[in-house]
């Protein structure tokens, strides 16, 4: 990739890249009005995100995982502005994420890899066309100039320039994700959100596009909000890992100190439920029971129900994080020290 194609190398530091503080949403799933006038029914909520804080400093990847429902990809369409939070601030870099969206200087700096590689793709636009498009609409370059930008993408992404004559539909599934990374990367951003990027790849495809994430944050400096539910890559790419439940998160810190030692109830039975060639016939736990229903989410503890450690006070008190070697935690269990 030319010097121009790339942003200034970024030191990783402490300073955020971006931060939540208190971010809730709900969505409406009410039935139609005249439905619910004639059953007199209440209009019903889903609170997709409830309450959350984190913040992922420049040059890190945060990674958060749960089961599907949790809130995951609310958290990435709101961390990009897709979304707007019904309580609580987004800041990027500093700025409220409404700034960034008016401006598009910074709005060129963020960006967003999404789950599938052929429905985020236009199967009427040729793959130099749709690399191109955030090139044009920042006015990152003109002329000829345009076309040699996608050419270095391409090639940087391990494609060749002359697939960028190709439709979407000619590509394979690794493929079409390595075009999708390129239009992501078109205008030199320095955050990009990446929801389930690998999750409709097969294993030995995963690990290709996985490396090449990982070689472009090295390379360009390159802060990721990373959203999975596959421990196995989260464990490739993290520094940090949250872990969330029912839109909350039940436990946060570095990501090798919780794979080592995790303290949540729920955390432990997804990391139990990874293979481990160490010890083959060692018995293993399931996570048990079904998700609650996320309109009417149990009382306290949402993760009560389906936790061997919970008590009365697990089913009328909701948690709230506390420290505990080095992680944070949001468990009753782990304050009162019942959990071995």
């Amino acid at each position: 990739m030319s010097e121009a194609l790339a942003p200034a190398a970024i030191v990783v530091t402490t300073a955020p890249m971006l931060e939540l503080a208190g971010v809730t949403h709900v969505f409406d799933v009410s039935r139609p009005w005249l439905q619910r006038t004639l059953a007199r029914e209440p209009r019903r909520t889903l609170r997709a995100v409830d309450d959350l804080s984190f913040s992922i400093p420049r040059g890190t990847t945060l990674s958060l995982v749960g089961e599907s429902g949790c809130g995951k990809s609310t958290v990435a369409r709101l961390s990009v502005g897709l979304m707007e939070p019904a309580r609580g601030t987004i800041r990027f870099e500093g700025e409220p994420l409404s700034t960034a969206r008016a401006q598009p200087a910074l709005r060129r700096r963020m960006n967003m890899i999404f789950q599938d590689p052929y429905a985020s793709l236009n199967p009427r636009w040729r793959v130099r066309d749709i690399v191109a498009e955030p090139i044009r609409t920042f006015g990152l370059a003109h002329g000829s100039a345009v076309q040699e930008r996608v050419d270095a993408l391409l090639t940087q992404v391990g494609l060749a320039p002359q697939d960028g004559e190709k439709f979407p539909h000619a590509f394979s599934g690794g493929q079409r994700q390595r075009v999708s990374i390129a239009r992501a990367l078109s205008s030199a951003p320095e955050f990009l959100v990446c929801d389930e990027p690998t999750s409709a790849l097969d294993v030995s495809v995963q690990a290709q596009i996985l490396n090449l994430m990982k070689d472009l944050q090295q390379r360009l400096g390159l802060t990721y909000l990373f959203i999975s539910h596959n421990l196995a890559v989260v464990r490739h790419m993290s520094d940090q890992l949250g872990v969330m439940y029912l839109g909350r998160i039940v436990e946060m810190g570095p990501a090798d100190a919780i794979f080592a030692a995790p303290r949540h109830p729920y955390t432990r039975l997804l990391l139990d439920a990874l293979p481990d060639l160490a010890h083959p016939g060692r018995s293993r736990t399931s996570v048990g029971g079904e998700v609650p229903n996320p309109i009417r989410p149990p009382s306290g503890c949402t993760f009560h129900p389906r936790c061997k450690l919970a008590n009365a006070r697990c089913r009328a008190e909701r948690p709230e994080q506390i420290a505990a070697e080095g992680v944070l935690v949001a468990c009753h269990a782990i304050e009162e020290g019942r959990a071995s």
